[in-house]
């Protein structure tokens, strides 16, 4: 797997490692980037259908109005 090295906020990463107990800066960060796609996945899988049906709606002809 290739790894991306980054800077970032030295504050913002001891936030992360203590609001996700883990003591590795590394290791916090990849557990919030993980969480943030996982999530993405899981939200993308809930509205999926969801869009589909609209789109479904949108295919059929509207009755013509008044």
């Amino acid at each position: 797997m290739a790894k991306v090295s980054i800077s970032l906020d030295a504050e913002l990463v001891v936030e992360v490692m203590v609001l996700a107990g883990i003591g590795s800066p590394q290791d916090a960060v990849e557990a919030i980037v993980r969480d943030y796609v996982a999530r993405g996945h899981r939200t993308e899988a809930r509205t999926g259908l969801k869009e589909q049906g609209l789109r479904e709606v949108d295919v059929k002809p509207r009755e013509p109005e008044g």
